[in-house]
């Protein structure tokens, strides 16, 4: 006997988790048939039950109604006795919630807003929106990856909601933004993706496909613009000619004529030695490897890496008294990153925010085309608010600093790493 009806869509992500609870416990759900979604979801019989017209919504056979997805596949959840999908004591319970709004408001809120910016759905294509959104949903996915590494389900030595969850979310990123590349980063977390939609029960209920491979992400197509029809030209009347005069040449003429073309400046920072090290070559296996370990990129960059030509330096903001949220402190990385737009041939920086909201710094490394910093960033106007320091990579301490700004684990002063952007 159906204990009441999930209004969804097969395709809804949202709902998978529900749809799994109610698989796991053998709960029997009704789907509707006949729905149209954006139809009659906005019609008065709907409405009524559901005030704000979302999808998925529950309506129990007792009367019982709720949306929202958590919300919906916790009370199925509670409905099977001794079931452990919640968690069976107290911290187990706040762990399953803590991993679950994490991994919605880190990772499933980013998604959404590529797909949407990707879509044009509420304005215009913006590039450094795409790279703000994809960078806060990695660092949610490689948050999720470091703790799913040493064990099979997020919460225990059970399945939980919170796997249900983070299963969803990434299969979802999966469609859209995680490439061939990047899940290269992400093996233990797509390993419990497979380990999640393959219990017997979930697989027997054809709730997930199998999980989509992307060669490369999704990318933004501009639409064509439409081609206006050509009026038809009404043939002119055909014109007497005139007899040409002569033309003068101007004195201003014969002048300009003997001023020789201004010749092109040069960067003089194309003039510097030569060097082996190709900054686009580390820029690339940056971006494709593991940053520590063997085979990582820090691996690839002592392999590689000629100072001839190029050095590493330390970059700290000189203000940090003045550093307020997090957020808004990642965002000025953005935009000194933008106004050192005219040195990107030249520069890769790994810079973030480290401590909490109130008490923060930023700080960071950069490898970049010469032996001083100045040449290369003080093309940012406000590159003075910045101190520049060199490293030297034959020290211990130097080094760790390095390779912890490039892995993104970096701690100053007692204050670690929460947010981050890289200029490739």
């Amino acid at each position: 006997m159906s204990a009441g009806t999930l209004w969804t869509i097969p395709v809804q992500y949202a709902a998978k988790p529900a749809r799994a609870v109610a698989a796991l416990t053998g709960l029997t759900i009704e789907l509707p048939t006949g729905y149209t979604h954006m139809q009659d979801n906005k019609l008065p019989a709907f409405t009524d039950k559901f005030p704000h017209g979302k999808i998925p919504a529950w309506e129990g056979k007792d009367g019982f109604i709720v949306f929202e997805s958590v919300a919906i596949a916790r009370y199925l959840a509670g409905l099977a006795q001794d079931s452990s999908l919640l968690g069976k004591t107290p911290t187990d319970k706040a762990l399953v919630d803590q991993w679950v709004h994490l991994a919605e408001t880190e990772v499933d809120v980013y998604t959404s807003q590529l797909n949407n910016l990707l879509r044009g759905t509420y304005a215009p294509y913006s590039k450094p929106l795409h790279n703000i959104f994809l960078e806060r949903q990695l660092r949610g996915l490689y948050t999720l990856e470091k703790h799913i590494s040493s064990r099979t389900f997020f919460v225990g030595e059970r399945l939980t909601i919170a796997d249900l969850f983070v299963a969803a979310y990434v299969y979802r990123a999966a469609t859209i933004t995680l490439d061939t590349a990047t899940r290269k980063k992400l093996p233990n977390l797509f390993r419990h993706l497979e380990t999640v939609i393959n219990q017997p029960a979930i697989a027997s209920g054809s709730i997930w496909d199998p999980i989509p491979v992307l060669d490369t992400a999704v990318a933004y197509v501009a639409p064509k613009k439409e081609e206006k029809p050509k009026k038809e030209e009404k043939p002119k009347p055909a014109q007497p000619k005139k007899e040409e005069k002569p033309k003068k040449k101007e004195a201003d003429d014969e002048e300009e004529d003997d001023i020789p073309a201004e010749p092109k400046t040069k960067n003089p920072l194309d003039d510097l030695p030569k060097s082996t090290f190709n900054l686009e070559d580390w820029k690339r296996s940056y971006s494709n490897l593991d940053t520590r370990g063997a085979g990582g990129s820090i691996e690839w960059f002592y392999q590689n890496y000629d100072a001839t030509g190029f050095s590493v330096w330390r970059v700290d903001f000189k203000y940090p008294e003045e550093l307020t949220q997090t957020f808004m402190s990642s965002n000025q990385i953005g935009g000194f990153f933008n106004r050192l737009e005219a040195s990107r041939k030249y520069l890769f920086a790994s810079v973030g925010v480290l401590g909490t909201a109130n008490n923060s710094l930023i700080s960071g490394t950069l490898i970049l085309r010469g032996p001083e910093a100045e040449p290369v960033v003080s093309v940012a106007p406000d590159w003075e608010s910045y101190n520049f320091t060199k490293l030297d990579l034959t020290k211990e301490e130097d080094k760790k600093f390095f390779e912890a700004a490039l892995a993104w684990d970096l701690e100053v002063d007692g204050k670690a790493w929460t947010d981050g952007k890289n200029f490739k």
